[in-house]
């Protein structure tokens, strides 16, 4: 997401960069770039003009943070603006005493409301410790119910759901009822929608809120639809007062302008953003976060959580140990290959690491998916061979090599690849370790927040994208043999 705008905001900033002293003009040829970034970006032509204007201002003024170059104070005055535009803090669902909570899910007929009711519930379940109980009053669209009702089984909650009812306030009155008899705490109600905003749907949504008193009024807008989305929520913000906003598909809009433009223009701060087709694919949407983004800053915190999240830290743990003795085998790989994909596509984990952290090596979409591709063809090799063969490599022959290559459909070559490259990293580590170096990396991995995982799932540093396969990694274990040869001779 935002990927456009991100690359040109970032080319922007890094032209300013090397002067001693920012003048008028340079500021000037700097704020008309970003103008039109974010007008391309799809933002709203007011927001692009005052967000501009804003940056202008603290530029001029002069404010000054001790220790900042002149283009890196640009770059914080328009992190600072960025997330100020996007709503400051994240704003959570905070609940009452009352019972139940309720949440009313409203926007327009195919902006993903019901997949939505469903992965907030699961969320608030999984991460706020609520009991959620989830009711569809979609009377109008066929199976709008049934659709709920699959939803709801396949994230493990509970759903209301009487056929015999077929008026959508008697349904959400009915709902209400259960929840306060039956113990659960929260009620989300996924409400009727349309192809577009029409007088029936607002009143309906009108009396369902009057009855059932939600303590939030979440719109759900596709984020492809730009400043469609935008009017839609500002519309029916003003006539049913909406408290948050849920962005469907932020995965699949490179421009960003809907997230850019929606706080802005309603008062109301983005609160979820749907980040993928899976039903745990919905993240709380941090402005600051998603500024980092943007700049090119990364996001360790969501990738920490993340692993935190997926990654079976006692496993993982077993597998630093093993690594650190110089004991890791393929199997090993294997299980680590299996618990890195739970974090998503290659792509996904590179959005979220700093452009610093990475050297400046930047890949294109194309170049991340052969490196999936590539991980799944090193699976398949190592799933292709017998235990023994995974926990003692040396004994793979020819004809074990070709047996290998036909049952993972791929080629002696690639199986020779991986070999070369397993036996590299193991006299990396080999030499690192006699250095002191890997103890210290992989303490300083084990106490990043808890993320010990990461670091056994970085160490392994293979498979590369051509035959030049680990020439860094090569380089440095030859220069690690070099100075330990200089330091003999001086002795």
């Amino acid at each position: 997401m935002f990927e456009s705008l991100s690359e040109k905001l970032k080319n922007t900033l890094r032209n300013l960069r090397g002067t001693k002293e920012l003048t008028p003009e340079q500021v000037d040829s700097a704020l008309r770039e970003i103008r039109v970034a974010l007008l391309e970006a799809d933002v709203n032509y007011k927001v692009a003009k005052d967000f501009v204007e804003r940056i202008r201002l603290k530029a001029e003024g002069q404010e000054i943070w001790k220790g900042l170059k002149p283009h890196e104070q640009v770059v914080k005055i328009v992190y600072d603006e960025l997330v100020e535009l996007m709503g400051g803090a994240s704003s959570r669902i905070v609940f009452t005493r009352q019972v139940p909570n309720v949440v009313m899910i409203v926007g327009l007929q195919g902006s993903g409301k019901t997949t939505s009711t469903g992965k907030i519930a699961a969320w608030l379940k999984k991460n706020q410790e609520r009991n959620p109980l989830v009711v569809s009053t979609d009377v109008y669209r066929p199976a709008a119910r049934e659709q709920l009702r699959v939803v709801a089984g396949a994230v493990g909650v509970a759903i209301y759901d009487n056929r015999q009812l077929t008026d959508p306030i008697e349904i959400a009155k009915n709902a209400v009822r259960y929840a306060q008899e039956t113990g659960y705490d929260t009620l989300l109600i996924d409400t009727a929608g349309r192809l577009h905003i029409d007088e029936q749907l607002m009143v309906e949504l009108e009396k369902i809120k009057a009855e059932t008193k939600p303590i939030e009024i979440l719109f759900v807008a596709d984020a492809m639809t730009g400043q469609d989305a935008v009017r839609s929520a500002e519309e029916f913000h003003r006539r049913i007062g909406i408290t948050g906003v849920i962005l469907t598909k932020m995965d699949g809009d490179a421009r960003g302008g809907a997230a850019l433009s929606i706080k802005y223009v309603t008062g109301q701060p983005v609160k979820f953003v749907g980040v993928g087709e899976k039903y745990d694919a919905i993240e709380p949407f941090y402005p600051d976060r998603i500024a980092q983004r943007i700049l090119g800053m990364g996001d360790v915190l969501t990738l920490i959580e993340e692993v935190q999240a997926k990654i079976d830290e006692e496993e993982a743990a077993k597998q630093l140990e093993k690594i650190q003795k110089n004991q890791f085998t393929l199997e090993d790989f294997r299980d680590q290959l299996r618990q890195f994909k739970k974090l998503g596509s290659m792509s996904k984990i590179m959005k979220l690491l700093p452009e610093q952290l990475l050297g400046g090596i930047k890949l294109s979409e194309e170049q991340m998916e052969m490196l999936d591709q590539e991980l799944k063809r090193t699976e398949a090799i190592i799933d292709s061979m017998t235990k023994q063969e995974r926990q003692n490599p040396e004994i793979i022959n020819a004809s074990r090599k070709t047996r290998i290559a036909r049952g993972s459909g791929t080629t002696i070559a690639e199986v020779n690849k991986l070999l070369r490259q397993y036996e590299h990293m193991r006299r990396m580590i080999a030499e690192m370790k006699r250095g002191g170096l890997f103890s210290r990396l992989a303490s300083r991995a084990m106490g990043m927040g808890g993320a010990g995982g990461l670091s056994a799932l970085m160490g392994s540093g293979f498979p590369s994208l051509d035959d030049e396969d680990f020439s860094e990694n090569q380089s440095f274990a030859k220069r690690l043999k070099k100075k330990k040869r200089h330091k003999k001779k001086r002795r």
